[in-house]
């Protein structure tokens, strides 16, 4: 029976007064506000509403950390500004058709005792009012509006590529890049809402100095027409009400103006507007002290007013030595932590200690606050991430890699060195951020350029405040955490083969024999050792070929098991059998089923066949005369120059018994050539000869 009362034709009353339906109601009231007379008592109460939301739309702004945290900003402006009008429309309806006998407290209270009950003043305080408003605060807002949402809709494409490459090397997981995406959408709905939305308040304004006028003149013909009022009456009467309505409805339009003004100004920060104040202003107490000296001196000044003066610079003064003080204790605070951080150690053997790690970062003093996660670094964790990302799509088990301070680099370098050696090194700039060129910048920024260390794009440093412009240009920006693990993470790529020695081979097999110990127990049977493995997962490595697939890759290898003095044939075959994972990328992002290639002339192809050697030592090598590989080389070059300037990924197309030859050949003359064998192209792709490498006589 009771759910009977609660279900009434299809209505759910325990869930219909929902947020929803009250917000549908309330709008419907305010537009009926508009047409149908209000009680005094009533509007009273409404105009107390109006002041309350106005109140506290400024106070939730003032403690929003992020301005698109109160994103219903927007959609609340336009509705508290017709929620104002429709009371405004209320209210003048009232003091014209009760004249002299209209009771309204608020209004009233606004037009006697706000301004003294004098309609003159109050007239003067509400045009200024009105002209703050208007001219310094609404027309600042809007034109804040139009340039953040300007900015942040060109920046978009750039905040999102920066999420994938992020994404891509490993720093953030695809959960954390979808909040990140949506975060940008987020913000960039915001700002063009915003935009949007300080139109209403401009509206809002004109038309609160357009009804006040109005209000005035009409009072002044009503009073004397209808009601009989003497022209100091009528004038009197009608002007101080319609100036105690005026103010009553600009006063909530000013909070809500000022809150819009504070939100669309607002940086992104971690903490609310009050804290970011006491943090930046406190931070400064020198500041405290000059201004208290220059107030303590304003005293000499004949006609000042010395004791206003003289007790705003004690206090003033008083507020600096606090600062200074608390300034003080957590220096001796920070550095009574960091002393007991550093233990005192026994003497330790050397034998202790490795010759050397196999990956380490080494960086000058002044970088090692990216390491140190108490002062925001998050260098730590990104590298966290970065080996747990090449495992994840190269397979590879990345050493833990050592960060450590070296005496010998400059304050502001980094070195990244494996196995003692350094691979690579780059100069940061902590209070800087590096803005990268990646040929799409629609207008530069004038800094000196220079190349940047993972891919050698050009680049600029550029100070905290210019990464919304420079984004906005096309500029990738990245902080200096994320310079070192970029370049990282291309080291890690060109050299994984280095990476992968015996010790990780037996984790990668202990592993996968947990799994599949047949397929482990026939390579056993085979006689196929760890050393083995290493080299054709090395070979594979070497041409930046993922081993994450080693169920395919033993599968392989135990078919083929007896190549196993062979590695680069039996690594062909392993290859062949992971064709379509190698050809994925290679082909065209935007037509997948399409590769375009570079075809080596027949007989290019016989003179390398003709040339292979088995050296006792080096094993299949190709022996050419200077004459052969000088012209080789110039014509496969010259085929990779023309296809790069076609805009086109060079990739070679060769016969599989010399595709391992050829990638020899090229090593050391192109940028990590690639080089693809016929057997390694999948029946479903379409291939596209975009260049040939011909020999001179044959071009």
């Amino acid at each position: 029976m009771a759910e009977n009362k609660s279900n009434f034709l299809g209505i759910d009353f325990n869930k219909s007064m929902t947020s929803d339906v009250m917000l549908g109601i309330g709008i419907i009231a305010i537009v009926a506000m508009l047409v149908i007379p209000l009680p005094t008592m009533l509007l009273d109460f409404l105009l107390a509403v109006s002041i309350t939301i106005g109140l506290l739309i400024l106070m939730l702004v003032m403690f929003v950390n992020r301005p698109f945290d109160f994103s219903i900003f927007p959609s609340l402006l336009l509705i508290t500004t017709v929620f104002r009008l429709a009371l405004n429309v209320s209210s003048t309806r009232l003091i014209l058709v009760q004249g002299s006998s209209f009771d309204g407290k608020i209004i009233r209270a606004f037009g006697e005792f706000v301004v003294g009950g004098n309609y003159v003043i109050g007239f003067i305080i509400f045009i200024i009012l009105v002209a703050v408003q208007f001219i310094v605060i609404t027309k600042g807002a809007t034109r804040t509006s139009e340039v953040a949402a300007r900015f942040t809709l060109d920046a978009m494409p750039t905040k999102y590529a920066s999420i994938d490459i992020d994404v891509a090397n490993g720093y953030i997981t695809e959960e954390d890049a979808r909040t990140r995406r949506e975060e940008v959408r987020k913000e960039a709905d915001f700002y063009g809402a915003m935009d949007g939305a300080s139109k209403f308040v401009q509206g809002d304004v004109k038309v609160g100095i357009l009804i006040t006028v109005i209000n005035v003149f009409g009072g002044f013909m009503v009073g004397m027409l209808i009601h009989g009022e003497s022209f100091d009456a009528a004038l009197r009467t009608y002007t101080l009400l319609s100036v105690g309505d005026g103010l009553v409805s600009q006063i909530p339009s000013l909070l809500i103006t000022t809150a819009a003004g504070i939100i669309i100004t607002r940086a992104e920060s971690k903490d609310n507007l009050g804290e970011q104040i006491a943090d930046q202003i406190g931070a400064q107490p020198r500041a405290m002290f000059i201004t208290s000296g220059a107030l303590g001196l304003s005293v000499l000044i004949p006609g000042f007013p010395k004791i206003p003066l003289i007790v705003l610079a004690v206090l003033l003064a008083a507020l600096g030595k606090v600062l200074m003080d608390a300034k003080k204790k957590e220096e001796l605070q920070a550095k009574a932590k960091e002393a007991a951080e550093h233990k005192i150690r026994k003497p330790e053997s050397v034998l202790d200690d490795k010759p050397f790690d196999i990956l380490a970062i080494h960086v000058g003093y002044q970088l090692i606050l990216l390491a140190d996660p108490s002062s925001g670094g998050s260098l730590l964790e990104r590298i966290g991430n970065i080996r747990k990302r090449s495992y994840q799509d190269m397979g590879l088990l990345i050493p833990p890699i050592r960060i450590c301070d070296n005496m010998n680099l400059e304050p502001e370098e980094y070195s990244i060195q494996l196995k003692g050696v350094e691979i690579g090194r780059g100069l940061l700039y902590l209070d800087k951020l590096l803005a990268m060129d990646s040929g799409e910048v629609t207008e530069k920024i004038s800094a000196p350029e220079f190349l940047e260390p993972a891919f050698g794009m050009k680049a600029i440093w550029i100070d905290n405040d210019m990464k919304d412009a420079a984004e906005s240009r096309k500029y990738i920006v990245s902080d200096c955490a994320t310079v070192i693990a970029v370049h990282l993470t291309e080291l890690i790529k060109k050299h994984a083969s280095e990476l992968l020695g015996r010790q990780e081979v037996k984790q990668i097999v202990d592993k996968f024999k947990k799994d599949y110990p047949a397929v482990v127990e026939e390579l056993q049977n085979e006689k196929i050792t760890n050393g083995d493995i290493q080299k054709v997962l090395h070979n594979l490595l070497r041409e930046r070929v993922s081993i994450k697939n080693m169920l395919t890759i033993m599968e392989t290898m135990a078919t083929h098991s007896r190549l196993k003095d062979d590695p680069d044939m039996l690594t062909e075959y392993v290859r062949t059998a992971l064709a379509r994972q190698i050809t994925q990328d290679y082909v065209d992002k935007n037509n997948p089923n399409d590769l375009y290639v570079i075809t080596v002339d027949s007989e290019i192809e016989a003179m390398i066949r003709n040339a292979i050697f088995d050296d006792p030592m080096e094993g299949r090598i190709v022996a050419l005369d200077p004459q052969s590989h000088s012209a080789i080389v110039g014509a496969m070059r010259d085929a990779y120059k023309k296809a790069d300037n076609m805009g086109y990924l060079p990739v070679f197309l060769v016969s599989p018994q010399i595709r391992s030859l050829v990638l020899t050949l090229l090593e050391r003359e192109m940028p990590a050539p690639a080089v693809l064998s016929y057997s390694e192209i999948n029946s479903g792709l379409k291939v596209n000869v975009v260049a040939s490498a011909l020999l001179p006589d044959a071009a």
